[in-house]
């Protein structure tokens, strides 16, 4: 199983970033698949998911209306599009899936929200 996180960088208060997160080694089109992240000095959080069967989603409360999970199964790609993002947006965001009980992450791709 592996996960590659692409997308981060730094942007403007306001501004948007489009994260993707490249699948392989397993069949992700059957699997919720999530993004999490981790600022500075904090436990990792759930962001968003979005699950397989229905491609029905799930967002963090302190995201919802900005941020939209999205799913490319013949790509075996799973996008993060962020809207309007604040300061506290800042953090690494981490591409998740969990498979029977063993949970997978890639490597992260930092997210920095200054002006």
């Amino acid at each position: 199983v592996q996960l590659v996180e692409f997308g981060g960088g730094l942007v403007q208060p306001g501004g948007s970033l489009r994260l993707s997160c490249a699948a392989s080694g397993f069949t992700s089109s059957r699997y919720t698949m999530g993004w999490f992240r981790q600022a500075p000095g904090k436990d990792r959080e759930f962001v968003a998911s979005i699950r397989s069967i229905d491609a029905g989603t799930n967002y963090a409360d302190s995201v919802k209306g900005r941020f939209t999970i999205s799913r490319d199964n013949a790509k075996s790609t799973v996008y993060l599009h962020m809207n309007s993002l604040k300061p506290e947006d800042t953090a690494v965001y981490y591409c998740n899936v969990r498979i029977s009980t063993l949970n997978y992450w890639g490597q992260g791709t930092q997210v920095t929200v200054s002006s």
